[in-house]
């Protein structure tokens, strides 16, 4: 169905150019997403829409999966006042798509249709001319149609399914997606999407699925490749970012996604990573704002909406945090950083049984991160059950054995405990490992936490405060972590958590003092 600037379905009219939906002369509230959605459903008429054609109409370039399309299916309806168990507008086909319930007709097919009484002035030359005008146009569709059809291209469409894969968010399609790119490069060496594309998935292996950081280094390469040529390709800027980004070399990182902003103002994923990473450093009002100053959609972004509930969590806004995340955990059941968000938030509340809870159900979803077993381990260590935690932190270890943080943890809370020789090696290990720039401030506990094991109570102190001075700001996790408590007691302890304190009330002040600042925290204190 050609595309025209009016639709009627059932009671709706739905201007396309004004995306506008209205009910009785009353506009309904479906914008964005919503309405594209509505827009693609239009276009196809009665057919029944399968999940591959709605993700690469409404959502492409960005790549999501079918429980995204669900949900945003859900949300339309919502906002149409349509009820999905007996659908007037929308209906389900299962194990295809979607459908709608009756066909939609054009602006001037539903003034055709309007009783005689009512459109008097409408002569049958001008009902003749309506036709053939809705004729002509889908012959004009078909025909260009065709011609799309007879010049598809091969890599094109090799690069299209790789960018699907590889956005789905599982092990196994990102493995799909390096293969495919790897095919368009062995044709054409100079494809700049191919390499692009596999530089993100190489470091999206290391991120998201526990490979060595040997690929960080693939990663680079090829992103450095483009960059060689391409100077000013802010995609290349921006996978040469996520390399560094995973291989915990956050300056780096943030130098190269502020680079890919400032090339692309409108790359609003490049933003939201950036803003992460000014999240980390502690300056978390540019952070909070960053991720308010979405150029297109946000919900393209798909791990925004955790970002600024980890930002308000940060800023005190706790409750504003708790809607986001929650609303998050239950919409997006396949998403990583919403599985790991929503538990850490119930354990940093001291909801413990609601955090094992949502934990549980996080693992049960398979999305396996490193996070997960940890935080199961300190949740173990808060029930005094030392062997669970033992147990958790080892998953953890061998999930990912080339990270650190679950190695110290498995060995400090082993059935041994590490020898002095280990722990002077770890402790050695990391401060070269800062000293080369590599870590980020949260890592400074980790070293405080072998200190601490190795007797050192006043370097594990300092570790703890140089921390915070680099802009850790998790006041939560310090004061409940069962991991710290040996330092918790200290009088310097309190002080650091004192200094982080004053840090982030002054910065909360600036959030309710900005123009930009959410809705919800209009009347926040």
């Amino acid at each position: 169905m050609e595309p025209s600037p009016h639709y009627r379905l059932l009671d709706l009219h739905i201007d396309v150019a004004r995306q506008r939906v209205t009910r009785d002369g009353v506009a309904l509230d479906v914008q964005g997403l919503n309405f594209q959605l509505l827009a693609c459903l239009l276009r196809h008429g009665e057919a029944v829409v399968d999940f591959d054609t709605l993700m690469a109409e409404v959502w492409a370039p960005a790549v999501v999966n079918e429980e995204t399309v669900t949900q945003r299916v859900k949300l339309l309806r919502q906002a149409l006042g349509d009820d999905g168990r007996n659908p007037r507008y929308i209906r389900s086909v299962r194990g295809r798509g979607y459908q709608l319930c009756e066909p939609p007709r054009s602006a001037e097919a539903a003034i055709v249709d309007e009783p005689v009484m009512r459109r008097r002035s409408v002569g049958p030359w001008m009902i003749g001319l309506a036709v053939l005008a809705v004729a002509v146009l889908a012959g004009a569709w078909w025909r260009r149609s065709s011609i799309s059809h007879d010049r598809i291209d091969p890599t094109q469409t090799l690069l299209n399914r790789a960018s699907y894969y590889a956005g789905i968010g599982q092990k196994d399609n990102n493995e799909r997606a390096i293969n495919l790119y790897q095919q368009v490069l062995a044709g054409d060496a100079s494809n700049i999407p191919a390499r692009i594309g596999l530089s993100r998935a190489y470091s999206a292996r290391v991120c998201l699925y526990n490979f060595s950081y040997d690929w960080t280094q693939n990663a680079r390469a090829e992103a450095e490749t483009v960059l060689k040529t391409a100077p000013d390709n802010s995609g290349a800027w921006v996978a040469l970012a996520y390399a560094h980004d995973c291989a915990g070399e956050l300056a780096a990182a943030l130098r190269a996604y502020e680079k890919a902003v400032a090339l692309d103002p409108n790359d609003d994923a490049a933003r939201a990573s950036a803003a992460y990473l000014y999240q980390e450093q502690g300056q978390l009002v540019q952070a909070l704002h960053a991720n308010l100053d979405m150029h297109g959609d946000p919900a393209r972004v798909r791990f925004r909406a955790v970002q600024v509930a980890r930002e308000l969590e940060l800023l005190g806004f706790t409750d504003a945090a708790e809607r986001r995340y929650r609303e998050s955990f239950q919409l997006y059941p396949d998403n990583v950083f919403s599985n790991i968000a929503w538990p850490r938030h119930l354990f940093l509340q001291g909801r413990f049984k609601e955090a094992q809870e949502a934990l549980d159900q996080a693992l049960a979803r398979n999305t396996p991160h490193v996070d997960l077993y940890v935080m199961g381990g300190e949740l173990a260590l808060l029930r005094g059950d030392r062997d669970g935690a033992r147990r958790a932190f080892e998953q953890a270890r061998q999930l990912r054995p080339q990270m650190s943080l679950p190695t110290t943890l498995a060995a400090l809370y082993g059935a041994t405990a590490p020898a002095a020789e280990w722990l002077d090696r770890r402790i050695a290990q990391l401060q070269l490992q800062f000293l080369g720039g590599v870590g980020y401030p949260g890592d400074y506990l980790e070293l405080a936490l072998l200190q601490q094991a190795r007797g050192l109570h006043a370097d594990a102190l300092r570790s703890v405060d140089t921390a915070v001075q680099n802009g850790y700001s998790d006041r939560a996790y310090l004061q409940t972590s069962p991991l710290l408590r040996g330092l918790a007691g200290d009088p310097a302890y309190a002080a650091s958590i004192d200094t982080l304190s004053r840090r982030v009330a002054a910065q909360r002040a600036q959030v309710l003092a900005a123009d930009w600042r959410p809705a919800d925290l209009r009347d926040a204190r």
